[in-house]
């Protein structure tokens, strides 16, 4: 157990599973109170039990992030069972491998209801309590699609571009607010998300990476906690890519 997220309390969506799991468990180790917010009942509440096990504080919240009602409530909850919030990780996301003419308008809407209004309606929830504790942060998970374009995800590019510029604006809003806003930018990471595409297309990824391998998601908590510790606290409104390289070619 470790003290970088003392006294903090956050919010971490998606975190039944894959990277949002990977930060609920690195930022209780290191001292906040957790709260995992999914619509995977039974999976979020085996890693809170887990989280408890290992010594840490964490409830469960069902959530759908793309509902108002249920964004006040995961707000309600976490305020009433620690009293503030301080921290808030917007993880929660979907993509469909499909192109401009492949992709249908549902499809394309579940996409971006999820990976870009989820998110949103995240930052507008929690922010009248992230503004009250004088030193909140936000961390919105993009993807490097969210910078590089590549063929046949238009909806997922779409949305995660959206977060991006979504972050910077939100940063520069409340710089002087005491909220610091920043996204991250992961490469291909070992997830259940990954694990939905081919084998060839992971495959040609992993090969295009230059360290030669899937990220973890504790790679991508990792560089959440620095950005939502007190140690990131001269950096807002912008964009960290936790990649192995593969962007920069």
């Amino acid at each position: 157990m470790g003290n970088r997220l003392e006294g903090k309390v956050a919010i971490i969506t998606g975190g039944a599973s894959g990277i949002g799991e990977g930060h609920a468990h690195l930022f209780a180790r290191e001292g906040a109170k957790v709260v995992v917010t999914d619509i995977q009942e039974e999976l979020g509440a085996n890693v809170v039990s887990a989280i408890q096990g290992e010594g840490g504080d964490a409830i469960f919240v069902r959530q759908d992030v793309t509902s108002e009602s249920d964004w006040a409530d995961v707000v309600k909850a976490t305020v009433d069972k620690y009293g503030k919030i301080t921290t808030l990780v917007n993880n929660a996301g979907i993509a469909n491998m499909l192109g401009v003419e492949e992709e249908t308008l549902e499809g394309f809407n579940r996409v971006v209801a999820i990976c870009q209004t989820g998110v949103w309606l995240g930052m507008k929830a929690c922010m009248p309590e992230l503004k009250k504790s004088g030193n909140g942060a936000i961390v919105n998970i993009s993807s490097l699609y969210g910078i590089m374009g590549t063929p046949s995800m238009v909806a997922y590019h779409g949305a995660k571009g959206a977060v991006r510029l979504m972050t910077k604006s939100a940063g520069l809003e409340y710089a002087k607010q005491g909220v610091r806003v920043n996204s991250v930018h992961p490469g291909i990471i070992k997830t259940p998300l990954a694990e939905s595409l081919t084998s060839d297309y992971v495959a040609e990824i992993t090969a295009a990476t230059p360290l030669g391998r899937m990220g973890d998601p504790m790679d991508i908590a990792t560089m959440s906690l620095f950005l939502c510790s007190d140690e990131s606290g001269f950096i807002t409104a912008n964009e960290f890519v936790v990649d192995g390289g593969w962007g920069a070619q």
